[in-house]
């Protein structure tokens, strides 16, 4: 993901989130040099993702397919690459939250092999308050071992 990708990426995420980043928050990540990614089709903006490290872990942030391009597998292609980059630079774990509601998203992380480790309340806002999230975790290197 480059500045230039900003424009799409933001009307990706709006299209597809009923509370999405602002142009704001995908600046910051990539100033703060976090591993910000699109993925593209025939030229086009599918899809973005973010992850971030500290201490020998990732955290998966934001993973967003475009409304017209979901269901394609570009999602699950989007997520192996931020699992392979995250243990590439040396991540040996890697989290994420997902609304409960996101069916797909939690269908799609259990596939992979994820585990729900917990539970975050009140950690999305939804149209009537908050919204929890399931903490996910993937050990990257028993993943990649396999």
């Amino acid at each position: 993901m480059r500045p230039g990708d900003l424009e799409r990426v933001v009307h990706n995420e709006l299209r597809a989130y009923a509370f999405p980043w602002t142009r704001g928050v995908f600046e910051d990540c990539l100033k703060e040099g976090q591993e910000c990614r699109v993925a593209e089709f025939e030229g086009e903006i599918v899809g973005h993702g973010v992850v971030t490290f500290g201490a020998g872990e990732a955290h998966l942030l934001n993973v967003c397919i475009r409304r017209e391009s979901q269901g394609q597998g570009f999602g699950r292609d989007l997520v192996l690459h931020m699992l392979e980059r995250s243990h590439g630079l040396g991540a040996s774990v890697l989290f994420l939250e997902v609304r409960p509601s996101n069916h797909i998203a939690g269908n799609l992380y259990e596939t992979l092999g994820f585990n729900e480790i917990g539970v975050r309340r009140n950690y999305y806002p939804a149209d009537s308050g908050h919204e929890d999230a399931r903490v996910l975790v993937l050990d990257l290197d028993q993943f990649f071992a396999a």
